[in-house]
């Protein structure tokens, strides 16, 4: 497996550039197409609405204020994907929600890159949760400070035995055959019976090393898993944490597990999860 179709969000924020830059230098290392996506935000549905509603315009005759905002996030991302050497790339704009757009076009690509909530936009306070929850495909989130140096070098890999985690290790699998180290943490492992033998870990460090995989196992306890796996990553210097999420959705509501949503809130290192 590789990334051979990398989607981005190529939003309006001030991270967008520091974003865009992550996935290219991704699409870089594996050969991939990578596509940018920016949403205007006029759904076909508001059209309909202001026709129907005869005198009273519920969109502004002049949309260039919407429109323009993403265009402009479009041209900084051509201009970013093309500066570091992206050999192909693609623009595309939705008039629909970004959260749709996103959802529509993950259907069509191995890897979707976003920031983290928080880092500029508020109408993109809760599209990572959203997204991870709703799309097909792994999703790396990048953290709303700090400058991204390395991606993939040191990976830190969340295992507790369960299909969720297992997804989103082998969506990892093409950063994680180029690793320098790869430290898979297995925490709290009497807690999961049956989930990881006599060794926890054993069996998937056999798996991954049959890739090509080089790591180490750090068996761990915490009563907090998520500020675990943080401290853990600052401890080896990780640059990557891979993890499954845990949710669902009722009605819009996202209902995260506990260590999911700590991680989105408090990341401090790029992170990809799958569902």
């Amino acid at each position: 497996m590789s990334y051979k179709t990398i989607l981005v969000h190529a939003g309006a924020s001030a991270r967008a550039g520091h974003i865009a830059a992550c996935a290219s230098r991704i699409a870089i290392a594996e050969q991939a197409h990578l596509v940018g996506l920016a949403s205007t935000g006029i759904n076909p549905l508001m059209y309909e609405c202001n026709a129907a509603a005869a005198g009273i315009p519920l969109l502004p005759q002049d949309l260039s204020g919407l429109i323009e905002p993403a265009r402009q996030a479009l041209d900084q991302f051509t201009a970013t994907a093309t500066g570091l050497g992206v050999a192909s790339s693609e623009v595309r704009l939705s008039d629909d929600s970004m959260i749709d757009s996103l959802v529509l076009q993950s259907r069509y690509c191995d890897l979707v890159v976003v920031g983290q909530a928080g880092h500029g936009h508020p109408a993109d306070d809760s599209l990572p949760q959203e997204l991870i929850l709703h799309c097909p495909r792994p999703v790396l989130v990048i953290p709303r400070e700090g400058s991204v140096e390395r991606l993939g070098e040191r990976p830190l890999l969340a295992w507790d035995g369960g299909m969720a985690a297992s997804r989103a290790i082998a969506a990892a699998l093409p950063l994680l055959r180029k690793a320098a180290l790869v430290t898979l943490a297995v925490f709290n492992p009497q807690q999961v019976y049956g989930a990881h033998g006599q060794q926890p870990g054993a069996d998937l460090g056999a798996y991954l090393a049959r890739h090509g995989v080089k790591l180490d196992v750090v068996v761990r306890q915490a009563d907090d898993v998520g500020e675990g796996l943080l401290s853990l990553a600052a401890e080896v210097d990780a640059d990557l944490l891979v993890m499954g999420c845990y949710g669902h959705t009722r009605f819009r509501e996202l209902l995260l597990g506990g260590a999911t949503r700590s991680i989105l809130n408090r990341m401090t290192l790029p992170v990809l999860m799958t569902r």
